[in-house]
């Protein structure tokens, strides 16, 4: 499981946890995307990310947050639909975005 974010400007790469061993390692990366599952796991984007009362990610575009460089999938920033079709779809919306972000 991703145990944290390696980062200072941007990502950098994450550290894992083995939940076996409880071992920790590295991986570097300068992307990667977060499955939240069937329970809202935002807590990780608190202080960092604009969240609303409900946990989910405040969306002022239609794929993003004000954040440069941060793409979402509506898994996270749709507290109303949140069904895998419509996250499948937005989810290759940001992929796009970010694709064009990364060509720049």
């Amino acid at each position: 499981m991703i145990h944290e974010i390696l980062s200072k400007e941007r990502v950098e790469g994450v550290r894992l946890k083995n939940m076996k061993t409880d071992e920790k390692s590295d991986l570097k990366t300068d992307v990667f995307f977060i499955a939240i599952g069937h329970k809202l796991n935002t807590d990780i984007f608190r202080g960092e990310i604009e969240l609303n009362e409900k946990g989910y990610v405040k969306v002022v575009n239609e794929i993003g947050p004000s954040v440069e460089r941060v793409f979402i999938a509506r898994d996270v920033g749709d507290d109303r639909y949140r069904h895998t079709v419509i996250a499948a779809g937005s989810g290759y919306k940001a992929t796009l975005d970010a694709e064009k972000y990364l060509e720049n």
